[in-house]
């Protein structure tokens, strides 16, 4: 699933060709994403101008004159820039055409992303208004998790992927950091220090930075816009090496269950 980096990573790739650009056409071939493509699309698009491209959390916003496109990628969703005229494969479902000749074209083999059309905030859609904080904005601080940690008896890795209390922190992510805080995925928020939170904010922020550099981690399906993979993959400490040696310590490396997710930790240096 692509995470924050990754979709970090689409943003930039795909900013310098759609951003001042103005719409020409709307195509969706299949509207059956996590939620139906609205229709209207098709008919309010066309003419409006790419004004800015940002990101929240997991969340793409194409700001317009109009109103705001909000494009989540899914599980396996990815971005691509192409001549429109380029023929479409299996899982193409929306074109969005520039009149600059080029396209920006979803592919979601999964159908788990998202297209939704705001004319309010988009700030304010129910999808983005209770999520936390940006994980590499200054809210985040070692303070702030420990504030709100306070009594939560949940492991401290789903507090950490819990969005409302931090936003696009996903499962790849979290257990990097761990590891990089040297804290066990299992123990409870609520029963680690301040110091060890502090510890752990700053490993959240080099760890993304770190992904982002590299153009996040392609695992399966993620590409850029110009359908170039990630990097960052090689740089990966603990997810997906289950039964390895650990860098720092020599340990080896074992996983665990946690809300359904695979957790991966090394003994020896998360405690």
């Amino acid at each position: 699933m692509p995470e924050l980096p990754e979709v970090e990573t689409a943003r930039a790739g795909i900013a310098p060709h759609v951003l001042g650009e103005t719409i020409s056409a709307v195509i969706v071939r299949d509207s059956r994403l996590r939620w139906p493509v609205p229709r209207m699309l098709a008919r309010t698009l066309p003419g409006q101008t790419v004004r800015q491209l940002s990101r929240r959390a997991k969340y793409l916003l194409f700001y317009t004159e109009k109103g705001c496109l909000i494009l989540h990628l899914g599980m396996s969703g990815s971005l691509r820039i192409v001549s429109a005229d380029q023929p479409p494969d299996k899982y193409d479902h929306v074109d969005i055409g520039l009149t600059s000749g080029l396209c920006l074209r979803l592919r979601d083999p999964r159908r788990f992303g998202s297209i939704h059309w705001t004319t309010d905030d988009p700030l304010r859609h129910p999808l983005l208004h209770r999520l936390g904080p940006e994980p590499l904005s200054n809210r985040l601080t070692g303070r702030y998790f420990y504030d709100k940690s306070r009594a939560r008896t949940q492991s401290i890795k789903a507090f950490l992927m819990d969005s409302r209390v931090v936003a696009g922190i996903g499962n790849i992510y979290a257990n990097e950091a761990l590891y990089a805080a040297g804290i066990h995925p299992g123990r409870k928020a609520g029963r680690v220090s301040k110091r060890r939170y502090e510890r752990l904010a700053a490993s959240v922020k080099e760890v993304l930075r770190r992904a982002i550099e590299k153009g996040g981690t392609t695992l399966r399906d993620f590409v850029d816009g110009a359908g170039n993979p990630g990097y960052f993959r090689h740089e990966l400490q603990i997810y997906q090496r289950r039964g390895e040696t650990c860098r720092r310590c020599n340990g080896i490396i074992r996983t665990l269950r946690l809300g359904q997710r695979s957790t991966y930790y090394c003994p020896g240096c998360q405690r």
